[in-house]
């Protein structure tokens, strides 16, 4: 079996690579090119079928070793060409609608139907999902659930292999660790016909790999991504089919195509977040990521090869499942896949954070909102200046501001230093306050400052109060918009008051000199 394999492998190998050849110098002849495009590194125009060169060395490669096996090996002439229909046949639907994509584009609801069709066609063929052992143990669905279950599985590995073709050499490099992991547990489960097919499909990616490597004379196209990851999840459903322990036909698939399937989630994630449609295209995949901190383009091909290889690597612990093997494996890529997404800078994790970080501070921002809140229904109805210089202070006292300053347009002559409000010139502010336990200094420290203009209901502007805050890692705690609602108008109101009540005791105090006077007259 393993001669067989090897040779196998080495026809697949051979072919593509004569394939690879024709494919390139027809398209080039004949003008098949494809523009560079604004999120392409290209800056000149490639063929973009090397899809077709994998197909036809694959699917030649089989149809070779399967007729020369019934003179010579008994075990893959035991296969039954219904078996090998069932998944070529789908598989031959997808390669053409790639084929059709590339050649005239369409869109993805369109894609999505024909690659449900497909999954459809592996429904029908007995290559299923009934089960989800690792999530739900050793409960059944019925066919009515299993269906979408398998097209979604289907789709979603068919074009993500599809999303992260970006770079020279990406895509395919990443397939073949995918697909030598399946033909590893394969061979563990006796499973001849995936054996079969991953080995061909392998030297068939790795003969195409010599042209698409960077810097690529040809792409892979949608032919070849598609094609790709429609058989390695159809694979994946054939080797669940067969008596393997759950482990093996559940987790060891997701685990080794971990690279596409992470480029999958985060872009649906990040687009969602952004209110963009999922079918968006951007610049914020991985691999531009990585490109935008400063790596080469093979540099980044190469650390995500590495990438690719801990996942097949991790994947292959599972041949040997126990609980704690399964534990520590989903364990380890978690923490990695956690610390390597921090690193890559995207803004809609900062955002994440921002807003858990705010979730668990919530606690404290009620607090502050609420001495606010309390502050305005007290203003509404005092007259005086102290007491509205104490309400000032019990309010922001416990909120992050450290420091406000409040200007009057206009200074009654009754104000005393024993009011409580620190009278200065006209050009300075006549109630100045800092936090005491903080260290800020105005015009000194580097920090920001919010205005609000005092405007009564009566429109009467009374001044204008400038809150100070240091620059600081930590988020406001705090509902701004409090103090640029109800709060400015609650302020003016009440000094609107406290004017006019100052005005009637200096008008009161002037009365009663003039009659002192007149008596001592």
């Amino acid at each position: 079996m393993t001669v067989l394999y090897f040779g196998i492998f080495g026809l697949s190998l051979l072919l593509s690579f004569v394939f690879t050849r024709m494919v390139r110098a027809s398209a080039t002849a004949r003008g098949w090119l494809w523009p560079a495009h604004d999120r392409h590194v290209h800056q000149t125009p490639l063929p973009r079928l090397g899809g077709v060169a994998i197909y036809l060395s694959f699917l030649t490669s089989i149809a070779i070793a399967w007729i020369t096996s019934r003179y010579f090996h008994e075990s893959i002439s035991a296969i039954s060409f219904r078996a090998l229909l069932t998944i070529l046949m789908p598989g031959t639907l997808i390669f053409l609608l790639g084929i059709y994509d590339d050649i005239r584009s369409v869109g993805p609801y369109f894609k999505f139907a024909v690659q449900a069709i497909a999954a459809v066609m592996l429904f029908a063929g007995g290559l299923k999902i009934l089960a989800l052992p690792v999530l739900f143990g050793s409960h059944q669905f019925s066919s009515a659930i299993g269906l979408p279950i398998t097209i979604l599985w289907v789709l979603g590995i068919t074009n993500a292999f599809n999303l992260i073709d970006g770079l020279d050499g990406l895509a395919a490099g990443s397939a073949l660790f995918s697909t030598l992991v399946v033909f590893v547990v394969a061979i563990f489960s006796g499973s001849t016909l995936v054996s079969l097919l991953t080995i061909a499909l392998a030297g068939a990616i790795l003969g195409f790999l010599r042209f698409n490597f960077n810097p690529a004379t040809i792409f892979l196209g949608d032919c070849g991504s598609l094609f790709i990851g429609f058989m390695l999840s159809a694979l994946a459903l054939e080797g669940a089919t067969q008596k393997a322990p759950t482990v093996i036909a559940v987790a060891i698939p997701v685990v080794s195509f971990g690279l596409p399937i992470l480029e999958t989630m985060l872009s649906i994630f990040r687009r969602l977040i952004n209110g963009k449609p999922v079918f968006t295209a951007d610049r914020e995949h991985i691999h531009h990521k990585l490109l935008q901190l400063g790596m080469s383009d093979r540099k980044v091909v190469i650390v995500l090869y590495a990438v690719s290889a801990v996942f097949a690597l991790l994947s292959l612990f599972l041949l040997w499942p126990t609980g704690s093997t399964l534990g520590l494996v989903l364990a380890v890529v978690g923490i990695g896949v956690w610390f390597g997404v921090q690193h890559l800078g995207y803004l809609e994790f900062g955002e994440l954070r921002r807003v858990a970080r705010r979730t668990v501070e919530q606690p404290q921002i009620f607090i502050n909102n609420l001495a606010i809140r309390r502050a305005i229904e007290e203003l509404k109805v005092i007259s005086d200046y102290d007491q509205l210089y104490r309400i000032l202070e019990v309010a922001f006292s416990t909120n992050d501001f450290d420091a406000f300053d409040l200007h009057l347009h206009r200074s009654p002559d009754e104000l005393t230093e024993d009011s409580g409000l620190q009278i200065r010139s006209k050009e300075e502010p006549y109630l100045s306050w800092k936090k005491p336990a903080s260290r800020f200094i105005r015009k000194r420290e580097r920090g920001w400052s919010l205005d609000l203009d005092l405007v009564a209901t009566n429109n009467r502007r009374l001044g204008s109060m400038r809150l100070y805050r240091a620059y600081s890692t930590r988020d406001l705690q705090f509902d701004v918009n409090l103090l640029t609602s109800a709060f400015p108008v609650a302020l003016a109101d009440a000094l609107d008051r406290a004017l006019r009540q100052s005005m009637e005791i200096v008008s009161l105090r002037k009365e009663n000199t003039t009659v002192k006077a007149s008596k001592a007259g």
